[in-house]
């Protein structure tokens, strides 16, 4: 398999296969015989991926603090160790990737959406009882100490 047609097939038909062969190619030194495209592209996938968890992350985290905020006779051990654990996991993240703070920085307002449709449909509230922008700055959602409103 060492035309860049039979590497291409073998992508589209057996990603693993595919992986282990471009994998051996790179240990050895073959860079003229590997898959240069497919590699760029899931090179690109995983940095996204990694972006997306980040943002998912800090969309239950703000929920989370919604909920908190906007149900305070409802708070539990259960909600604040939510809190806790996405703060934990932001935090961990951030230290593998420290770039991605910057992506946090630049999209709250996008983890903000759609931290109010997770934390509507978990609450039943109304959608006017959360502010048009995000009451929680990113200092307040990475802060293991912070909880509105205590």
């Amino acid at each position: 398999m060492s035309d860049a047609k039979n590497i291409t097939k073998e992508y589209d038909n057996d990603f693993y296969a595919w992986t282990v062969y471009n994998a051996k190619l790179l240990r050895e030194g073959k860079l003229s015989e590997i898959d240069i495209e497919h590699i760029a592209e899931e090179i690109e996938s995983m940095g996204k991926s990694e972006k997306r968890e980040l943002l998912n992350r800090l969309a239950l985290l703000i929920a989370h603090l919604l909920k908190w905020k906007y149900q305070s006779a409802r708070r539990s051990n259960s909600w604040k160790y939510t809190i806790k654990e996405q703060r934990l996991r932001l935090t961990r993240l951030l230290a593998d990737s420290p770039s991605l703070k910057k992506e946090l920085e630049t999209k709250i307002s996008d983890a903000y959406e759609d931290a109010c449709y997770i934390a509507l449909s978990e609450t039943g509230l109304n959608e006017e009882t959360f502010p048009v922008d995000c009451p929680f700055n990113l200092q307040n959602c990475l802060d293991q100490d912070y909880f509105p409103d205590q």
